[in-house]
């Protein structure tokens, strides 16, 4: 039977294609799902994201049976730092069959050529606020919560239907955290250089407190990662929109900032108690139990997730990084975490992957962002 792509029209059809990879996935130790509501409203015309981009979202079916699905996403925004004509994909997902990859990812550039666009590059969403990169090595792990999982024929595909790699970014995992502190020397140098140059670190107790500098926060990643890899600016409505969503759920004690002597925030790391099988308990819903699920990871947790980090441009080779690892540390020692995974980052990123050095660690995993002429 022929595969049929449609594109998705209704509130029904947008459950289904949020909800096909648990059908996809069903019993996999490592696929973690994310949750439906907050999928679905990532393509709602209330996101913010739509000011500068756009998308197509299509559901392959085969003998009326959906089989697969992929999102279109044009970012104007992008196309304009960048200086390109690139259509990106993701949320892309089907059965082991090539038949049904390749009319996906065609109806995908088709769209993109009839928008005048020369390029296609993916998995990516919107911004790096979406989860990017296809998993090509470490199946037999179990990604964080913001990071997708896939099977190994996804690779075969895409390659086999003429992408080739255009950037990868690795994964580390740190074990016996805990039982391999900072040394006394390091210690002592975090803090002669504190002293030295009048910074101070924002230690916060409440999320309102945490939510008072949330732009100021984006301000500073957004900083920090202009020159990497795919990053685009946010507008205003954008940051409100992040810093409403995300920031609430954060866990102040887990978030260090260091100021300089006018407060201005100099340097950000940010860790979460990893909630990966706890989103596999819960099956994409936070009602009647998932809620309680996640509440659970956070009693005690042994495993913890660095999600952001930066330092001003200005400011690096200065030590605050160092400062931050140093309180970070303490903290986690608090906690009793006793693992610790970090968020893709990018190969090419040498400064941050060579601070890996201070820790105990193992690549976990890699990803990739594929490119190809439309």
């Amino acid at each position: 039977m022929a595969v049929d792509i449609t594109e998705v029209q209704s509130k029904r059809e947008m459950k289904q294609f949020m909800v096909f990879p648990m059908t996809l996935y069903a019993g996999s130790a490592y696929y973690v799902p994310p949750l439906i509501h907050e999928e679905i409203a990532v393509f709602s015309a209330k996101n913010p994201v739509f000011e500068n981009a756009e998308a197509k979202l299509f559901l392959a079916r085969r003998g009326g049976k959906i089989v697969g699905r992929i999102a279109a996403i044009i970012s104007h925004i992008a196309n304009q730092k960048f200086n390109a004509k690139n259509i990106r994909f993701g949320w892309f997902d089907m059965v082991e069959d090539y038949e049904v990859a390749e009319a996906l990812l065609r109806t995908a550039e088709n769209w993109g050529r009839t928008r005048g666009m020369e390029t296609i590059t993916g998995p990516q969403g919107f911004n790096d606020f979406d989860k990017w990169g296809m998993l090509v090595e470490g199946y037999d792990t179990i990604p964080t919560f913001s990071s997708y999982y896939n099977h190994p024929y996804y690779v075969d595909y895409v390659e086999r239907y003429g992408f080739v790699k255009e950037v990868d970014a690795v994964e580390y995992h740190i074990h016996n955290l805990c039982k391999n502190p900072f040394s006394p020397r390091l210690i002592e140098m975090a803090e002669r250089i504190r002293l030295r140059k009048r910074y101070s670190i924002v230690r916060f107790r409440t999320r309102k407190e945490l939510l008072s500098r949330g732009n100021e926060i984006l301000d500073l990643l957004e900083e920090t990662y202009t020159d990497l890899y795919g990053v685009v600016p946010l507008t205003a409505n954008q940051r409100a929109y992040y810093v409403k969503k995300y920031f609430p759920v954060m866990v102040p004690d887990l978030v260090k900032l260091v100021i300089n002597a006018e407060n201005k925030i100099i340097g950000v790391l940010a860790g979460m108690p990893n909630l990966s099988k706890a989103l596999q308990r819960a099956h994409g819903h936070l009602f009647p139990f998932g809620l309680v699920h996640l509440l659970l990871a956070m009693r005690k947790p042994k495993l913890v997730d660095f999600i952001l980090a930066g330092v001003r441009k200005e400011y690096r080779g200065r030590g605050v990084d160092l400062i931050m690892g140093v309180e970070m540390y303490n903290t986690l020692a608090k906690w009793g975490f006793e693992e610790a995974e970090s968020n893709p980052e990018l190969e090419s990123n040498e400064q941050v992957r060579a601070e890996w050095k201070l820790v105990e660690h193992a690549q976990t995993r890699r990803r990739r962002i594929y490119r190809k002429l439309i």
